[in-house]
């Protein structure tokens, strides 16, 4: 598995990861919450792969990055609160779950007929996204069941072998994974609490926000 540096990034090392996504191949890379594994979400087979690498059920959809409002309305359908919401919070660690476009493969959305889609606030991310020019998936660069990783470290320990790339980004902050809110059902509904609290978003819903019992 080949390591890159995001500091040391050459143009060359760049074009071999667009080129490794567009074959098809899985790249570990570094989010603003956590590393995550990379991969084409239109090709069907590299997704299948990321099930594989991480020994996940796929009953669990994949979480899809973007970098604008504009990527996002070309994998996802959004409600009336949606642009103030990202408005508000993006780009940051908020994952909003909207209904999945028809072109988005159901292996994306694991049969659901929703996605969760992020807009990232960290510098090589939106450079990769915007290079690549449309979105990438990001579920979290470990073993199911096993904790996130926040170094490049991390990542070997777990998925030696089983990547094409990682991009190595240094230590991230160790904050969790992102909050992640459903606006498919109504009144909104928050699935996992991360960096944006519950107190945030149900103050900027006016009180109608409810928590996924588990």
């Amino acid at each position: 598995m080949e390591v890159f540096h995001t500091e040391s990034l050459s143009k060359r090392e760049f074009d071999q990861i667009l080129s490794v996504l567009d074959l098809g191949g899985v790249i570990g890379f570094p989010t603003d919450t956590a590393y995550g594994l990379g991969a084409d979400p239109y090709n069907d087979e590299a997704v299948a792969r990321i099930f594989r690498i991480k020994g996940r059920e796929e009953s669990k959809p994949i979480l899809l990055l973007v970098d604008s409002v504009e990527m996002m309305e070309k994998i996802a359908r959004p409600t009336p609160r949606f642009y103030d919401l990202a408005n508000a919070f993006w780009p940051g660690p908020l994952t909003i779950i909207l209904e999945a476009a028809p072109t988005l493969s159901p292996l994306v959305t694991a049969g659901t007929g929703t996605v969760g889609v992020r807009w990232p606030n960290a510098q090589f991310v939106q450079k990769l996204l915007r290079r690549f020019g449309k979105a990438i998936t990001a579920t979290s660069a470990n073993l199911s069941g096993m904790p996130s990783c926040l170094t490049a470290a991390e990542v070997r320990a777990q998925l030696e072998g089983r990547l094409e790339l990682l991009i190595d980004g240094g230590e991230l902050p160790e904050r969790g994974g992102s909050t992640v809110i459903d606006l498919v059902v109504d009144p909104p509904q928050l699935v996992r609490e991360g960096p944006v609290t519950y107190e945030r978003l149900s103050e900027f819903f006016d009180g109608h926000l409810t928590r996924r019992q588990p």
